[in-house]
């Protein structure tokens, strides 16, 4: 099976260039500058991992860590700081709405139809379980 060839956009081969003349001045594998890293991860997320890494001769799993290590937040996530309880009398019987929003992760909203209340505080443990 051939692979695909992809087009590496200018601002990745610009880069590349300043990876090969790190690379030229270098004997053996050295690390390299984290000025150079940080460029490619943030081409990676513009464009990418797998073009930026197959462009630049980086590692794929290395390059996607770092790329992502921007947008993930450090430690544990916050629980919950906002929890609305709504209710409504019709015809039909009671109706509720909950919504649990944990920003940056996203919401559970549950409506629900009955002539009994559900247990939110059962829901809110087991969604702060779920979530972290």
């Amino acid at each position: 099976m051939a692979a695909k060839k992809v087009a590496v956009p200018d601002s990745v081969r610009q880069l590349g260039q300043q990876f090969e003349q790190f690379r030229s001045t270098r004997s053996g594998r050295g690390k390299l500058p984290a000025a150079l890293w940080q460029a490619a991860a943030e081409q990676a997320r513009q464009h990418g991992v797998n073009v930026v890494a197959q462009a630049l001769r980086l590692d794929y799993n290395v390059l996607k860590r770092r790329a992502g290590s921007a947008e993930r937040p450090k430690g544990k996530i916050p629980m919950p700081s906002f929890v609305e309880l709504m209710g409504a009398t019709s015809a039909a019987g009671d109706e509720y709405v909950i919504e649990f929003d944990g920003t940056p992760q996203p919401r559970m909203r549950v409506q629900w139809k009955s002539a009994t209340a559900p247990d939110w505080a059962a829901l809110l443990r087991a969604w702060r379980e779920v979530m972290g």
